[in-house]
C-alpha cells in the first residue's frame, strides 16, 4: 500500500476551548495567559497541534461563535499580544495551532450587521438574508418560511427598522452572512483567514462546513413534526448548490497560499458528498468531521430526543468514518467536542468502579482508528458528564436554555420536563464546557475566584496533577497509547479496518492491516467476564492492555492490541 504521508493526517490534535481551559487573573473566565501556562501538559501528553475554539471578541451569546470583530480577541481572554505570545510558544514546543473559523454568520454586533439593518438601501444590505414578511389569511405578520433554528423556535428574527426579516439557522443574534454576494465573501477572505494566517498560524478547523449555500428559493421545508410551528430545514441549507464553489473559491484564494490544514464540521454526507469535500485533487477542505459516533441514539433532526443506541450501533459508526481510508479523501477519530457530551459517560461507564478501565478502552479504540485523531480537553485525564442531580439552573448553553424555555412556554408536563432533563444530562453540550479539573484545590485549579461555569463535583477523583506521577492513570494510559500510536502510525493511522465480530453485542474485535503488516485490536465493552476469542489465525505477540496481566478471560471493560503473526 503506498501511503500519501502528511503532517496534518499523521497528527493528534488537542482542542482547547477557552473559557473553560485555565483562568490566569482569577476573574473566572479561562484566557490565553492561562493556556499558555499549560502548554507543556499538552505537549507531554503527545498532542502535535492546538485547535483553539473561538477567542475572537464577541458578546458571548454562543460562547465566541458569535464573532462581532474577526481581527480582535474577546478582552476577559486576552489580546493579540497574547495571541502572538500564544503562537510562538507553541511553535517553539514544536507543535501547530489551528483557529475556529466561523464564517456561516457573524454576531448581530458586528459592524457589517449593523450597517445591513440600517436601511435597505446601505451597500451591506445584502451582505446578510433578508426577506420580506408572509401574512396569514388574517393579516398577522408571518416569517418568510417555516425552518425552525436549531436553537429553538423560527430561523427568521423580525427588524423594525426595514421592516424585514434575517436569517439565522441558530441563535437570533447570529444572523446568517449571504454568501451569494462575491463582497462579502472577499471581505471574510481578508478579515476572517488572511489576517490570521499572516500572524502564523497553521490552519483552521471550519466551522458549519457545509451551510453557506442556502437553496435561494427558500421554500417551506416539509412538516416532520406535525405538532410544531417550525420544522427542519436541513434540506435547504445543508450542502447547498454552490457549496463546493464556495469552498474551493477559498481555498484559491486564500489557504492555498499556505502550508495548511483544514477539517471541516459537516456532520452527516453521503460517502460521494464527503469525497467532494475532501478529495485531493477537489482543492477545497483536508478532511471532515462527521457525526456519525458522536450522535449514536439521538434524532438527527433534534438532538434531545433521544432514542438509545447498541454495539453493532457504534461498529458501524466507525465503519462509515473510516471507509476514506485508501480513497483519495481522509477522515477524522474523535467521540468529544465542545458540542459533545463526555465519552467515558457516553461510551463508557463513568461509576468510579468502572471510569478509568472503561476511559482507557476509548483511548485504546480511538488510537487505533485510521485518520487524523482528536481530543478534547479533559478527555485525556477521564472527565464525566455533570452530575444527574444538577438542576436546570447550572446549565448554561443556550441550545439547552431555548429547549427547556420552549417547553414551558408550551406548558410541558412535569413528567415531559423530568424526561428532558434526563435526556439533557446524558447529551447537553455544557457537559464538556465545565472547567479543567487541574489538581483538587478550590475549584479544581482552574481559577482563583469563582468560575464563570460551575465545576464538576468529581474534580477531587478526577484531577490531572494526580494523575502526573501515577502510572496506571488515565492521563499515562493516554500517552502510551499515543506513543503506540506514532510508532506504528502506517497501521493505526494509516491502515484499513476489518471488523470481526459485527453482530456481537459484547466485544468489539478488528483488525488493522497495512502491507504485511497485521494488529488484533480486542475491547470488551461490559463489566463482566467474557472468554477471549482472537477470531483471526496466527500467532499473537501482546502490545498493549489496559490491564497489567491478560488471560483467558477478558477482564470487565478491558482492551487489547496485538500483532499478528
Amino acid at each position: 500500500m503506498t501511503i500519501n504521508y502528511k503532517w496534518w493526517k499523521d497528527a493528534t490534535i488537542y482542542q482547547v476551548w477557552p473559557a473553560s481551559f485555565k483562568d490566569s487573573n482569577g476573574d473566572g473566565i479561562g484566557d490565553i495567559p492561562g493556556i499558555v501556562s499549560k502548554l507543556d501538559h499538552i505537549k507531554n501528553l503527545g498532542a502535535d497541534i492546538i485547535w483553539l475554539s473561538p477567542m475572537y471578541d464577541s458578546p458571548q451569546n454562543d460562547m465566541g461563535y458569535d464573532i462581532s470583530d474577526y481581527e480582535s480577541v474577546y478582552p476577559k481572554y486576552g489580546t493579540l499580544e497574547d495571541m502572538d505570545i500564544l503562537i510562538d510558544q507553541i511553535h517553539k514546543r514544536g507543535m501547530r495551532l489551528i483557529l475556529d473559523l466561523v464564517i456561516n454568520h457573524t454576531a448581530a454586533e458586528h459592524k457589517w450587521f449593523q450597517e445591513s439593518k440600517s436601511s435597505k438601501t446601505n451597500p451591506k444590505r445584502d451582505w446578510y438574508i433578508w426577506k420580506p414578511p408572509k401574512y396569514d389569511s388574517k393579516g398577522n405578520r408571518q416569517p418568510p418560511n417555516n425552518w425552525v433554528s436549531y436553537f429553538s423556535g423560527s430561523a427568521w428574527e423580525y427588524d423594525e427598522t426595514t421592516g424585514e426579516y434575517y436569517l439565522h439557522l441558530f441563535a437570533k443574534n447570529q444572523p446568517d452572512l449571504n454568501w451569494e454576494n462575491e463582497h462579502t465573501r472577499n471581505a471574510l477572505y481578508k478579515s476572517a483567514l488572511s489576517f490570521w494566517f499572516d500572524k502564523g498560524i497553521d490552519g483552521f478547523r471550519i466551522d458549519t462546513a457545509g451551510m453557506y449555500s442556502k437553496d435561494q428559493r427558500f421554500l417551506d421545508a416539509p412538516i416532520v413534526f406535525p405538532d410544531r410551528e417550525f420544522q427542519p430545514c436541513k434540506l435547504y441549507h445543508q450542502n447547498g448548490p454552490r457549496i463546493h464553489e464556495f469552498h474551493q473559491e477559498m481555498f484559491k484564494r486564500v489557504t492555498s497560499k499556505y502550508d495548511a490544514m483544514t477539517v471541516g464540521e459537516v456532520g452527516h454526507s453521503s460517502h460521494d458528498e464527503v469525497l467532494k469535500y475532501v478529495g485531493a485533487g477537489r482543492g477545497e477542505m483536508n478532511m471532515l468531521f462527521l457525526f456519525d459516533m458522536v450522535e449514536l441514539g439521538s434524532d438527527p433532526r433534534d438532538r434531545f430526543i433521544y432514542n438509545g443506541y447498541n454495539l453493532p450501533d457504534l461498529k458501524t459508526a466507525v465503519t462509515n468514518q473510516a471507509e476514506f481510508i485508501g480513497t483519495e479523501g481522509w477522515t477524522t477519530v474523535f467521540n468529544e467536542n465542545h458540542d459533545q457530551p463526555r465519552s467515558v459517560t457516553r461510551f463508557g461507564n463513568d461509576d468510579p468502579k468502572w471510569r478509568v478501565q472503561s476511559g482507557k478502552l476509548l483511548a485504546l479504540l480511538m488510537s487505533s482508528l485510521s485518520g487524523t485523531l482528536f481530543l478534547y480537553q479533559g478527555q485525556e485525564i477521564g472527565m464525566t458528564n455533570v452530575p444527574k442531580e444538577w438542576p436546570i439552573e447550572e446549565y448554561k448553553d443556550i441550545n439547552s436554555m431555548n429547549y427547556y424555555n420552549e417547553l414551558l412556554q408550551e406548558g410541558a408536563s412535569d413528567e415531559r420536563i423530568a424526561q428532558f432533563m434526563k435526556v439533557l444530562n446524558l447529551v447537553a453540550r455544557d457537559n464538556a464546557r465545565t472547567p479543567v479539573q487541574w489538581d483538587a484545590s478550590a475549584h479544581a485549579g482552574f481559577s482563583t475566584g469563582k468560575p464563570w461555569m460551575r465545576v464538576n463535583d468529581n474534580y477531587p477523583d478526577i484531577n490531572a496533577e494526580s494523575q502526573y506521577n501515577d502510572p496506571h492513570s488515565l492521563y499515562n494510559f493516554w500517552k502510551s497509547c499515543l506513543s503506540l500510536r506514532k510508532q506504528h502510525k502506517d497501521l493505526f493511522v494509516y491502515g484499513d479496518l476489518e471488523i470481526l465480530d459485527f453482530d456481537n453485542q459484547k466485544t468489539f474485535s478488528f483488525l488493522k492491516k497495512s502491507d504485511d503488516k497485521t494488529v488484533l485490536v480486542v475491547l470488551n465493552f461490559t463489566d463482566k467476564e467474557i472468554d477471549f476469542e482472537p477470531l483471526v489465525k496466527g500467532d499473537l505477540k501482546l502490545l498493549h492492555s489496559n490491564y497489567t496481566k491478560v488471560s483467558q478471560q477478558l477482564e470487565p471493560y478491558e482492551g487489547r492490541v496485538y500483532s499478528v503473526y
